[in-house]
């Protein structure tokens, strides 16, 4: 079967879309364990890939994503980035691509909310080292680089848990997650466990039921910006959609249903002040009868009364434009919400994000195309920083980020719909989601390559061309181009961008792809 997504209302082109709540659940239906959850693997056995006989496999499409310099490339990042660094006071967040610092990571403080991917990308390899050994291939040392990486995770993780009763934030998925969920569900670590349920806690401190949303931040200060006031506001971004996650698999653990209703009225609330209905030329795309959503990355509430004062952007270009990476966080966090509550709500806005995402890649100009061959070209799928801003047509500034994150998302959502028998509309979103990944992979996969060194019990990385580092295993993310802000990082590695494209590799091992 298929899900029905309404007919486009074309009444006004910037006009939020209201979702009626004929389909919707008083509260949400939790299943007996998250259909993402790391021990479920065999959810595409049914599906059978149409592809033509002589289309490469999936495995050899992306099959840099298994090689090792993928687990070279975090290894050395955690040994170099303790030096001068331990007790841990600072994590990696980007690595520049020019000037004199280019080619290492740079730390940013622990508090910062990059902070859980560089342990999350620890514990997704030992996840796959442990699990899908298969992926990896290494023999006789796989011991011993697995014995590196776990001490390497014990490290960088420990200050982790201490961010658990944090209150000052929302990002508490983002910090908390990538790590102790494969600590708990791996290694059936209880501390990891009880560090989930405490900072699911604090994040749902921040919870408005005024408002029925979540407080993202507590200000915005940019030139001529300065949002401060709790009183007075109540900012919330597009990107909370993907901290919700945390709040359900908590209420999944406890049975305490007041965390998932605070996530989904968040949810819903998001879609009437997130939500763009998408009516002029971007609105249709071909294979796709339903809505196309863009999304506001920041709306300001009166915490008062619960109205919407303003919207703006954050990390963007504009507040009317929309920003790669926070339709990005809009498509997986629909997604992960829509996977938890069957709510076909969420799966509408999940679809009609998607496909909205996939338009703009495919309406971009051909100058984000890089030649390859007399006959091949890369580069299309690999996202614009912002979907609306000018470009620079001798060199389109990207966020390489923002499509490995989309391309998770679409894989969450190519999981729901063919966990629902729509495999034709499942098949559609994997096929994107591996386009996405196989042309990042082609435009973006840095040419600097490392190698893993075992002597005797000692596990060591070297520079595959000697002298030619890069820490980052991606170029060409761009954390905040913002004109208005006050730290501006553009064209770089990014810790999170190689956390989800490592973490997209898993989830092919957990659905049995590869």
């Amino acid at each position: 079967m298929s899900v029905t997504i309404g007919a486009a209302d074309n009444s006004n082109e910037n006009s939020t879309r209201t979702f009626s709540s004929s389909d919707r659940s008083t509260s949400p239906t939790m299943t007996e364990a998250n259909s993402d959850s790391i021990e479920n693997e065999d959810v595409f056995k049914k599906i059978q890939l149409s592809v033509p006989a002589n289309m490469p496999t999936i495995s050899a499409r992306v099959r840099e994503l298994y090689d090792e310099n993928v687990t070279a490339k975090i290894i050395r990042a955690g040994t170099t980035c303790l030096e001068h660094n331990y007790p841990i006071t600072e994590y990696p967040e980007y690595v520049l691509q020019s000037g004199p610092d280019a080619g290492k990571y740079l730390l940013r403080d622990a508090e910062f909310w990059t902070c859980g991917f560089y342990p999350g990308s620890i514990y997704s390899l030992l996840e796959r080292w442990i699990k899908y050994p298969q992926s990896v291939g290494k023999g006789t040392s796989s011991a011993l680089i697995i014995h590196k990486l776990h001490e390497l995770g014990g490290i960088w993780s420990e200050p982790i848990h201490h961010m658990s009763s944090r209150k000052d934030t929302h990002d508490m998925a983002f910090i908390i997650q990538p790590s102790m969920r494969p600590r708990w569900e791996v290694f059936h670590d209880e501390r990891a466990l009880s560090t989930i349920l405490t900072a699911a806690d604090s994040l749902y401190t921040r919870y408005s039921p005024r408002i029925g949303a979540i407080r993202s931040w507590d200000q915005l200060t940019q030139k001529g910006v300065h949002i401060t006031s709790m009183d007075r506001d109540f900012l919330v971004i597009i990107d909370s959609m993907c901290n919700l996650d945390l709040l359900y698999y908590a209420a999944a653990h406890t049975g305490r249903d007041e965390l998932s209703v605070a996530a989904t009225r968040h949810a819903h609330k998001l879609m009437r002040t997130h939500l763009r209905h998408e009516t002029g030329i971007y609105s249709q795309r071909k294979g796709f009868s339903g809505p196309l959503f863009s999304t506001v990355h920041v709306a300001n509430f009166d915490p008062t009364t619960g109205e919407l004062k303003e919207v703006r952007t954050g990390q963007g270009y504009a507040k009317a434009s929309t920003w790669a990476r926070g339709q990005a966080w809009g498509i997986l966090g629909y997604s992960q919400t829509f996977q938890w509550t069957g709510d076909v709500e969420f799966l509408a806005a999940a679809c009609g994000l998607a496909e909205y995402f996939l338009l703009r890649l495919e309406m971009s100009p051909s100058c984000v195309e890089r030649k390859v061959s007399d006959t091949s070209t890369c580069g299309r799928y690999v996202p614009l920083w912002d979907f609306d801003a000018p470009i620079n047509e001798e060199n389109p500034l990207r966020d390489s980020s923002a499509g490995v994150i989309a391309a998770n998302g679409l894989l969450v959502l190519a999981q729901c719909l063919i966990s629902r028998g729509d495999y034709a509309q499942g098949q559609r979103y994997l096929d994107a989601a591996l386009l996405l990944v196989e042309d990042t992979l082609a435009f973006s996969l840095a040419d600097e390559k490392a190698s893993i060194v075992v002597d005797g019990s000692r596990v060591s990385v070297e520079d595959t061309r000697p002298g030619q580092t890069f820490d980052a295993i991606l170029k060409n993310a761009t954390a905040n181009f913002n004109a208005s802000d006050h730290r501006r990082y553009w064209d770089h590695g990014l810790v999170y961008g190689d956390y989800y494209l490592i973490e997209f590799g898993n989830r092919l091992l957990r659905m049995g792809l590869v």
